[in-house]
């Protein structure tokens, strides 16, 4: 049996392949320039890389679409030169996982090509297909969460496939024990190769209901509640874990939309046969809309620390959490939860607020300099499938009103070219690159804020190196003070006689801050902050816009 651990004491770094940094000068990202700037990944203090799919892919979503799960995609390499990254970080001591993406393939894979067009193919059954309701209507009213319904016809077998996501994203049978074999040759392929484990994408969506009836009633996405958590899930994760998992010294993370903590203990509660690791749920990326970010809402810093204090709380001593603020399918947090404006302070702020709760910290690439969303002009200069689906949900709307919301709520904004220089193509690429650079990288990069020892790429170094000094962040408990405040989030960590108090203000303005009772920060050591002059007294201090300060208390780490 694997005893892995060691994922509590890590942070990791997120890659997104096509936009991390480009080494063979086409123009888009690939693992040439990830093997070039492995140093710079060892730097920050980051102990892993997940890397988003790297497979064979029309780019229907970007790699999430895949036409062969054991082939490097063209435009990133091949298998020698993802070998050579991952020995690479290997002899640095940075452990790689890769993204599995199992509820789907590409409509391109010769699974589906086969079950499309064979009737005798092995692979007849690979997918889920489905006749017209005698009627002519659809098999059944459930959306599509990337593109309208959730049904494509296929004319060549004369019957329809279910996609959950994009058209050219057809769901996978997991009832078919023949896939989840498939599934075991997928992880054993990548873990016999060395790598650390797995992200599981959307995995909590890969059994369906008998039957895929019908769904009267939906607040957002018909049919919804007829796959999230599905009859066979906990079977089908079994089964991986103790055929395949259980071999290897490896970890997983499972990606699970709409999550509770209560429902998250039943796949990684740790007083059981737990089949995930950890478990990325969105509540806290909910604190400025509804359910997604097409929904805006005011953004509600109360409505954070609640999603923030309640995992932290219901999963102490019982699970492990994971930390995270950007990835890939979100736009850029300081445009989102800080201010541009204060753009330093904020982001500083913003690190604080997540990287000293307990769990294990994923820290996307660019989030560590500030990158920030980018605002194009039409959505023809947009590329993800999902925008231009939500562009066309809303029709009746403006176009002023239209783009206000894509410039808002893109992924396309996570997805910009990294910006390294203030060189041409902000040092991502000698050629034009295959997507927007924000205009902000000749401030804002890598190689500025080298050379400025107050920037927050600095400032992340710094937090990272304090989370592997200090006992409380892996093992404290977790409290929260003022939760009904508006302007503060106050959390303490709590572990053999030392108290670290993380203040931050979420505010734009000058705030009074009085300091919790049994504190007196005159008596704390002052480990971090985003100031420079940090005058407080017993009772606390102004906080200016978007302060963060850290304190130690007591002895011992």
């Amino acid at each position: 049996m694997r005893n892995n651990d060691w994922y509590k004491e890590m942070a990791f770094y997120q890659i997104w392949p096509r936009s991390f940094m480009d080494g063979n000068g086409d123009g888009i990202g690939d693992l040439y320039g990830v093997y070039e700037k492995l140093g710079y990944i060892e730097s920050l203090g980051v102990d892993g890389i997940w890397f988003s799919p790297l497979y064979v892919s029309p780019n229907a979503d970007y790699g999430y679409d895949i036409a062969d799960y054991m082939q490097i995609s063209p435009d990133y390499g091949d298998l020698d030169i993802f070998q050579k990254v991952l020995d690479g970080a290997h002899r640095r001591g940075l452990r790689v996982i890769m993204d599995l993406v199992v509820n789907h393939s590409s409509d391109e894979h010769e699974w589906f090509q086969s079950s499309a067009s064979d009737p005798d193919s092995p692979y007849r059954d690979y997918y889920i297909w489905k006749k017209a309701k005698p009627n002519g209507k659809l098999p059944n009213n459930w959306d599509s969460l990337f593109e309208g319904k959730a049904w494509e016809y296929n004319a060549a077998r004369d019957e329809y496939y279910l996609h959950l996501f994009a058209i050219k994203q057809p769901d996978l049978n997991m009832d078919n024990p023949r896939v989840r074999e498939e599934v075991k040759k997928i992880m054993r392929f990548w873990l016999d190769m060395g790598v650390d484990g797995f992200r599981e994408d959307v995995i909590t969506f890969i059994s369906k209901h008998p039957g895929l009836p019908d769904d009267p009633f939906a607040i957002a996405v018909r049919g919804f509640k007829y796959y999230y958590n599905g009859p066979r899930i906990h079977e089908f994760l079994g089964e991986f874990k103790r055929e395949v998992l259980d071999h290897y010294d490896c970890m997983t993370v499972g990606e699970a939309p709409m999550m509770s903590p209560e429902t998250a203990l039943k796949y990684i509660g740790e007083d059981g046969e737990k089949e995930l690791d950890l478990m990325f749920h969105f509540q806290h990326m909910h604190a400025d809309c509804l359910f997604l970010e097409y929904y805006p809402l005011p953004f509600s810093l109360r409505r954070l620390k609640r999603a923030f204090s309640r995992w932290q709380s219901k999963l102490y001593g019982k699970a492990w959490n994971t930390l995270y603020l950007e990835n890939h399918d979100h736009p850029r947090i300081i445009s989102r939860y800080g201010s541009e404006e204060f753009r330093v302070e904020s982001g500083k702020m913003l690190a604080v607020s997540f990287l000293f709760q307990q769990g294990t910290p994923f820290i996307y690439q660019g989030q560590e300099i500030g990158m920030t969303n980018i605002s194009l002009a039409t959505i023809d200069d947009y590329n993800d499938v999902m925008t231009k689906n939500e562009y066309k949900k809303r029709a009746r709307k403006s176009e002023a009103k239209k783009m206000a919301l894509i410039r808002r709520a893109s992924r396309d904004s996570a997805r910009t070219p990294m910006q390294w220089s203030a060189g041409a193509n902000a040092g991502f690429s000698t050629s034009e690159p295959w997507f927007r650079v924000n205009p902000n990288f000749t401030d804002i990069n890598v190689e500025a804020e080298e050379a400025d020892g107050s920037s927050i790429l600095h400032f992340y170094r710094k937090t990272l190196k304090l989370r592997k000094e200090l006992p409380v962040v892996i093992h404290g408990r977790y409290r929260e003070y003022y939760p009904s405040s508006r302007q503060f989030y106050v959390y303490e960590r709590v572990y053999e006689g030392t108290r670290l108090l993380c203040i931050c203000s979420f505010s734009k303005k000058a705030k009074a801050f009085r300091a919790p009772q049994g504190y007196d920060l005159r008596e704390g050591e002052l480990l971090l902050a985003n100031y420079d002059e940090n005058p407080a007294e017993k009772g606390g201090f102004t906080a200016r816009p978007y302060e963060t300060r850290v304190y130690r208390f007591g002895a011992g780490g």
